[in-house]
């Protein structure tokens, strides 16, 4: 039996960079203002924290470990490059229970290497893949391929000029993305086939939610049909308007169980927790993960609140359904939870 939610005060933390614009700012404020809203009408107490700086520590000082949940929506610490894995480091030291994925997973899908080998070792169909330290592609043959940076997300460096058709162009994307973003290179083979976002959460019982697909049916250029930075951040540009989302996404019932079957593996295999999204294509009947992200947009318009409204849980429902998934490892709602268990039976 879980328990009720107003018995779990909520802190949402997140993180609001000083050198972002005035309407970025404004935009994170809002999504997170309709978090909390939300978390609020499902009955949870709960209570807006913005980071602004990187001492975490003194902006939860008024905050007892020991009677709230943290809602970790920090995706990184400003002024810290690549810091998502640190924020949730930090709320592990001071003592927190928080939602989510932990800091070592957090570190792990920051590195594409990685999450490849781990893949590999674990069966899990993920295309064909190479790291690049030079611009010399070698003895790769494998085209159309895509490159991306080793260590980036959000689709950083994914444009129409990562998918390359032959070795001038992978040479040349190999040079831009070592020279760019200052790290090595992800080459993998390009597969040219159904995209789907599939949502994901649970911890011992997984539940996968219905699939959503990125409709390419407009672009008739293999180069295009790939979702960019800009389809996800560019309202007005080419893939943002153009790209459709079906949700949920036409498949058969023996489709729906394989995707849902490779997302869990991939779910499990790379120690993700409370909730996740998959990036998969399918093509020739096989579902390949591209990318795994342990600390997926919930933004009441991202794919998983609306994967999680097609199965018939609203966004606040949602919101507190991954609280009390969190509040099942906090010392104190844990032995609530024992204790009511156990009058139970």
């Amino acid at each position: 039996m879980d328990i009720a939610p107003a018995k779990i005060p909520v802190v949402v933390l997140y993180n609001v960079d000083p050198d972002w614009t005035q309407e970025e700012k404004d935009e994170v404020g809002r999504l997170t203002s309709e978090l909390g809203d939300a978390l609020t009408c499902t009955g949870h107490p709960a209570v807006l924290v913005p980071v602004a700086n990187d001492d975490l520590g003194s902006c939860l000082e008024d905050f007892d470990p020991a009677e709230c949940i943290i809602f970790n929506w920090c995706e990184s610490l400003p002024g810290l490059g690549h810091s998502e894995w640190l924020a949730a480091k930090r709320l592990e030291m001071l003592g927190y229970t928080f939602t989510g994925a932990d800091s070592e997973t957090l570190a792990l899908s920051q590195d594409k290497f990685r999450v490849k080998v781990l893949l590999d070792q674990a069966l899990i169909p993920t295309p064909a893949w190479h790291i690049f330290h030079t611009p010399d592609p070698a003895d790769w043959k494998s085209f159309p391929a895509i490159v991306k940076p080793m260590n980036e997300h959000s689709s950083a460096g994914i444009t129409p000029e990562a998918v390359v058709l032959n070795k001038t162009e992978l040479r040349n994307r190999i040079a831009y993305i070592l020279r760019t973003y200052q790290q090595p290179a992800l080459v993998e083979e390009f597969i040219d086939g159904r995209e789907f976002h599939v949502s994901v959460w649970g911890n011992d019982n997984l539940t996968v939610l219905p699939p959503a697909e990125m409709d390419f049916s407009f672009f008739t250029d293999v180069k295009d049909r790939l979702c960019t930075y800009d389809s996800k951040f560019l309202p007005g540009s080419r893939h943002y308007e153009k790209i459709e989302t079906l949700l949920p996404a036409p498949l058969t019932e023996e489709e729906v169980k394989s995707l849902n079957l490779v997302c869990e593996n991939a779910y499990r295999a790379i120690g993700c927790r409370d909730y996740a999204r998959m990036d998969i294509r399918l093509l020739n009947g096989v579902f390949y993960v591209l990318d795994v992200n342990p600390n997926a947009d919930i933004s009441s318009d991202a794919s998983m609140a609306c994967s999680a409204e097609a199965a018939g849980v609203n966004y606040g429902q949602m919101g507190s359904l991954i609280v009390r998934m969190a509040a099942r490892r906090h010392p104190a709602w844990r032995k609530i939870r024992a204790r009511r268990e156990k009058r139970l039976k």
